[in-house]
Order: C-alpha cells, then sequence, then structure tokens
C-alpha cells in the first residue's frame, strides 16, 4: 500500500510533463499545413524513386 504513495505522484508528474509538452507543441505550430500530404500527394513534382 505504501507503493501508491510513490506511483501516484510520479504518474501525476509524468503526465503534467506529457501535457505540457503537448501544450508547447501547440503553440509552436507543429501541427500546422494538415493540408499539405493531401495536396503533395497528388502532385507529380515529386520523384519515388530512391537516392543513389
Amino acid at each position: 500500500m505504501t507503493i501508491l504513495a510513490y506511483l501516484i505522484p510520479i504518474s501525476l508528474i509524468m503526465g503534467g510533463m506529457g501535457l505540457a509538452f503537448f501544450i508547447w507543441t501547440v503553440k509552436t505550430n507543429q501541427y500546422d499545413d494538415p493540408e499539405g500530404d493531401a495536396r503533395r500527394i497528388l502532385s507529380d513534382e515529386y520523384d519515388d524513386k530512391p537516392k543513389q
């Protein structure tokens, strides 16, 4: 039962860190350009051959 005294704060801290990193990625515009992939897949401007 005493292990819960360690596990609960650790899980709350890790969850808070995950939430903080998610908010940071949203604020730094990591998730912009939602239609970029849809446009790139239809264009012929890219080369799908492997580099040598």
